[in-house]
């Protein structure tokens, strides 16, 4: 979906032209004629909508000069604002109107959510990932062509702009959303995508695309909280399914977005029931609840520990990597949803 201004402008733009021709008609009538506001009213009507009709009253030699500087006045600008309505209605315009107003009600509501800037061949599959796991996306994109062809998926919002902007990002709720994506194909462009979020909403989760290795230190410096290269991580992947085959396939089962049988899920301190916050991962005893296994560990200082002991303890800032298959995740998910 699309969000704009400019039907919404072009609108109060119709209405003050012919407001101020209707305004100027009856000043100019009330002034050299001396007539009464209906006489000049209805004069200035009959005199823009070239109907024909005769003069209420005779025109004196000022009169016939005011109506002829308002016929030339009027008839350019009212047909133009006449033509332009009526192309709005005709044209179906009103209903991408309507669209829009309701994409900026939407937006207004939106909070923790997920912003995508630009939706090239890299946006397109965050965002394809994003909708899988459920999550509420906005994307914010120059090009309109690309916004064309999401005219009718109304699974997230879209936003026609430029997103090194600050007014775009303020658009697409930058200050209640949770995370931001920025995919550009220029690092100069992420990197001010970056300075500009972290500026915005210094909370903000950041995920940048770097095209050069030379962009990554700086984008982290920026205040991105991850750096990706996308053309860095496909080689390395094609690389692995020559020198490591197997565990390749291995990796490519085990799933963080619940489309394969096997899947990862990070669990947070304040995802857990009270009464195993602060206590041992053995006591948690995850196996019983659910089936899944604990690979991984992650402490409050961001140091991470492969098949942690069970005595190690969940303690604030942690997180927990669970393994399992789709039905085991669910289970843990719906231990942990009614265990608050």
């Amino acid at each position: 979906m699309r969000f704009r201004i400019s039907i919404k402008d072009q609108i109060y733009v119709f209405i003050a032209i012919i407001v101020g021709i209707i305004i100027f008609g009856v000043s100019g009538y009330m002034i050299i004629e001396d007539w009464s506001f209906i006489d000049s009213l209805y004069m200035t009507t009959i005199t823009i909508a070239t109907v024909g009709y005769s003069e209420v009253n005779g025109l004196s030699e000022s009169g016939k000069i005011f109506t002829i500087i308002l016929i030339i006045i009027s008839f350019g600008n009212f047909a133009f604002a006449i033509t332009s309505l009526t192309k709005y209605v005709v044209g179906g315009e009103y209903k991408t109107f309507l669209k829009e107003r309701k994409v900026q009600r939407t937006l207004k509501r939106m909070k923790e959510h997920v912003i995508i800037c630009g939706f090239g061949r890299v946006g397109k599959q965050v965002v394809n990932d994003l909708l899988k796991q459920r999550k509420n996306v906005i994307v914010i994109e120059l090009d309109s062509a690309l916004a064309d062809e999401q005219t009718t998926n109304d699974q997230f919002q879209f936003i026609i702009g430029d997103s090194t902007k600050d007014h775009v990002l303020k658009n697409a709720g930058i200050e209640k959303a949770s995370s931001i994506v920025t995919c550009l194909p220029k690092d100069a462009d992420n990197l001010y995508i970056v300075l500009a979020a972290k500026e915005l909403n210094k909370s903000i989760n950041i995920v940048a695309r770097a095209n050069n290795t030379d962009a990554v230190s700086k984008l982290r410096l920026a205040g991105a909280s991850h750096v990706v290269m996308p053309d860095s991580i496909g080689g390395s992947q094609m690389a692995s399914l020559i020198a490591t085959p197997l565990v390749a396939e291995f990796l490519e089962l085990i799933s963080i977005h619940g489309e394969s049988e096997v899947n990862i899920e990070c669990i947070s301190f304040s995802d857990l029931p009270a009464e195993f916050q602060n206590k041992q991962i053995g006591l948690l005893d995850a196996e019983h609840h659910s089936g899944v296994n604990i690979v991984g560990f992650r402490k409050s200082n961001g140091e991470y520990i492969i098949n942690p002991a069970s005595d190690i303890q969940i303690t604030i800032g942690t997180q927990l990597f669970v393994l399992g298959t789709k039905d085991q995740i669910n289970k843990l998910d719906n231990f942990l949803r009614h265990n608050p």
